[in-house]
């Protein structure tokens, strides 16, 4: 005898936060597929799709997290999957205090891989270091001393083994030691936070290197893709760093925040975030850290078309780069040389704001200021880059050999942003290879079958 079909009640919360939203079913799909794409991630998601969720049928719990994404915008506030009516799925993420937040952050890139690389990037969260206010959690902080005590060579490992695993993550993609510096941020960086400090510096000291530990694992989850988990280390980072240094530090993790916007075009918040950023730091960061700031003001000026304030904050990047002063410190020396991260991103804002030939001249200098036997990722993305600026100049045979050499360089690296970068410019390629263009059709080969 045949089972009768499941009912399933519909979902009048759902209904109801549509409704409110004023968007019709189809502005809803279009939406949720943007949200999507910005989490790498194609959907073929329409308005019958839609008006199944609202008779009852659940989507994918990332499907879910993405329409909740598309209803916050609209509302302007957080709205979460259980007030749209759904089923709450996975591990909480969030702890009330950053010490918890590293630990369950940490546990669950390890237990629950999946459901971490599945969360989803959140504009709303981006302003979050804005409105934080860090007082109450300091004084928990404060009143909670463990029996561990914790000097100066606690603090010197953390900072040693995230500078090892930010070299193989440079050489090897993010997704190399990925759970084993996830295990150490849960089971030694965070427990060491609640120990006995033996001074008040040995505890900022502490504060920071798990600061620099967050920041990596939210490199890692860039690199492969992962933005929502990305973005969690991120805000996770910038709260440990107001522990440890309320100003340059504070502020370097508040240009990571904003930095992973733009990456995901969406700039709208990130130039308030990055001027309040700068304002922290004037005065308390060095010169390449401060360089560092302004470079990513520059490029949110330019990804919201204000080319004269992209330009003036070009000119304070440099002239803060040339300053003789203090030396850089851990946080921002892991990303690299400073002035080599100057010359990328200038390269990128010259082709926001469609400077094509500054660009180029930007991404050549880039080839000399990182070391390509340390940073062959960099190196990789910087020839992908070049190539994307020859072709806008219709310099196809150069473009060619650009891309070929960036090939080169992906074996053995898992990165999300190599494979991204390739696939970008396959419909080029077979551009170029109809026209004859020499090299096109054997590089779209060589990208088709390799491993990247």
């Amino acid at each position: 005898m045949p089972r009768a079909p499941v009912q399933r009640s519909p979902n009048h919360r759902l209904r109801e936060m549509i409704a409110a939203s004023g968007l019709s079913y189809d502005a809803v799909a279009r939406a949720v597929v943007r949200i999507a794409a910005e989490n790498g991630e194609v959907l073929r998601t329409n308005k019958s799709a839609v008006a199944h969720w609202v008779a009852g049928t659940e989507p994918g719990e990332r499907t879910v997290a993405y329409l909740a994404e598309v209803l916050s915008r609209r509302a302007g506030r957080p709205v979460t999957p259980a007030q749209l009516g759904f089923t709450a799925t996975g591990p909480e993420l969030a702890g009330a205090q950053p010490i918890e937040t590293a630990a369950l952050l940490g546990r669950a890139d390890i237990d629950h891989r999946n459901f971490l690389a599945a969360a989803v990037f959140t504009a709303a969260d981006v302003t979050m270091p804005l409105d934080y206010d860090h007082e109450p959690v300091a004084r928990l902080l404060r009143a909670r001393t463990g029996r561990a005590r914790v000097g100066a060579e606690e603090v010197m490992v953390v900072r040693q083994i995230t500078k090892a695993f930010t070299a193989a993550d440079e050489v090897l993609g993010g997704g190399h030691g990925l759970s084993t510096v996830a295990a150490y941020l849960a089971d030694t960086a965070a427990p060491m936070l609640s120990g006995r400090f033996t001074s008040d510096t040995i505890r900022r000291d502490a504060f920071g290197a798990a600061a620099e530990l967050a920041w990596l694992l939210g490199w890692k989850h860039h690199d492969l893709g992962h933005e929502g988990a990305a973005q969690r280390y991120y805000l996770l980072g910038f709260q440990l760093a107001v522990e440890a240094d309320p100003h340059a530090h504070t502020a370097w993790m508040m240009r990571a925040v904003a930095h992973q916007a733009l990456s995901l075009k969406q700039p709208n918040n990130s130039r308030d975030l990055i001027q309040a950023a700068l304002e922290r730091a004037n005065g308390h960061a060095d010169g390449a850290t401060q360089a560092l700031l302004h470079i990513t003001h520059a490029r949110a000026h330019a990804a919201l078309g204000d080319k004269t304030d992209a330009a003036r904050a070009l000119l304070a990047a440099e002239d803060a780069l040339a300053r003789d002063d203090e030396p850089q410190p851990s946080y921002s020396l892991l990303m690299g040389p400073a002035a080599g991260t100057v010359d990328s991103h200038t390269a990128r804002t010259l082709t926001e704001i469609g400077d094509h030939i500054g660009t180029e001249a930007r991404h050549r200098a880039a080839f000399t200021s990182w070391d390509p036997v340390a940073f062959p990722r960099v190196h990789l993305l910087t020839h992908m880059d070049l190539g994307d600026c020859l072709a806008a100049q219709a310099r196809a045979d150069e473009a060619v050999a650009a891309w070929s050499r960036a090939l080169d360089l992906a074996e053995g690296m898992d990165s999300a942003r190599s494979r991204s970068a390739f696939a970008s410019i396959r419909h080029t390629l077979a551009v170029y290879r109809r026209r004859g263009v020499p090299g096109a059709g054997l590089l779209e080969q060589r990208i088709r079958h390799a491993p990247v």
